[in-house]
């Protein structure tokens, strides 16, 4: 059990929302901030805290400040400058930035925090809304030891793993090696899945003896028969895995893997937002094959 500290949450969307819920019922003292107010105001009304007007008066005195945005840009908007968070933060205290961004931005952010004395992890998660929203959030970590011990029982109020990967950047990087196995996962379920159809299989009767062996998977478990039904609103939506893939191909160019499933696959999700599913989670590869 964590003691209960002060706190602040920077990012209000599908994932952050219930992220900073879960902090206040832990007993934290949470202060949160949103580029829009009005959520940061619906946050407060749902749950215990206050709002702040900026990143910077959100993390005035607070203990750990915690963020969850879109992209790299994002998180500089928010930490730098007269409002960004480090303006705001005490010597000693601890940022831990949830957004999935690039490990070069982690490395930036973190140099920027050291020059005031301000511990840096990069903590990007896993599990998607129902995750955020269960409180069963995978969190992989970028940073050091000292700080991580101070933050994972504070970051435990919503994560059902929480584990330290090596030095700034390295949580990030390990985010994007999980992209990269779901990515090629999908579209190999997308094909199974589309082919025992053309086969004339019962899917039903299929995923519940197929998901008992090495095909298993909780893509499997969780996404087969709304695939099949055609049914795309269930989570991480192309728009963003693109901004993943993205980060990921960019990466490997940096430190020569290759990836070419994933680029292939890539590709795939831009057709699937050629066909106006930019909105529809990522289980809608399948769409290009049954829709052809």
């Amino acid at each position: 059990m964590a003691d209960k500290q002060k706190v602040a949450f920077l990012g209000l969307g599908v994932m952050g929302f219930p992220m900073a819920g879960h902090l206040a019922n832990a007993g934290h003292d949470v202060t949160v901030y949103n580029r829009t107010a009005a959520r940061a105001q619906a946050w407060v009304e749902k749950y215990r805290g206050s709002r702040a007007e900026t990143p910077a008066a959100a993390a005035k005195g607070a203990a750990i400040v915690f963020s969850c945005v879109g992209n790299d840009d994002d998180v500089r908007s928010i930490v730098y400058g007269d409002n960004g968070a480090l303006a705001g933060m005490s010597r000693g205290s601890i940022y831990v930035d949830h957004t999935t961004a690039s490990a070069e931005v982690a490395r930036e952010v973190a140099a920027a925090a050291q020059k005031r004395q301000v511990e840096f992890l990069d903590a990007p998660v896993s599990g998607g809304q129902a995750g955020a929203e269960n409180g069963k959030l995978t969190v992989m970590v970028g940073g050091g030891q000292g700080p991580f011990d101070r933050a994972k029982p504070v970051i435990d109020s919503y994560a059902r793993a929480c584990v330290l990967m090596g030095a700034v950047g390295s949580g990030q990087l390990a985010k994007m090696v999980n992209q990269i196995c779901i990515a090629g996962l999908l579209q190999g379920l997308s094909e199974g899945l589309n082919f025992a159809v053309k086969a004339g299989l019962d899917t039903t009767k299929l995923v519940e003896v197929i998901s008992k062996g090495a095909a298993q998977s909780w893509q499997m478990d969780n996404r087969a028969h709304t695939m099949v039904e055609g049914k795309f609103t269930f989570g991480f939506a192309v728009d963003w895995m693109r901004k993943d893939l993205g980060i990921c191909l960019a990466e490997a160019k940096r430190n020569k893997a290759r990836l070419p499933a994933t680029a292939l696959i890539d590709q795939f999700y831009a057709q699937v937002q050629a066909r106006g599913g930019n909105r529809w989670d990522t289980s809608s590869l399948i769409h290009l094959l049954a829709k052809d």
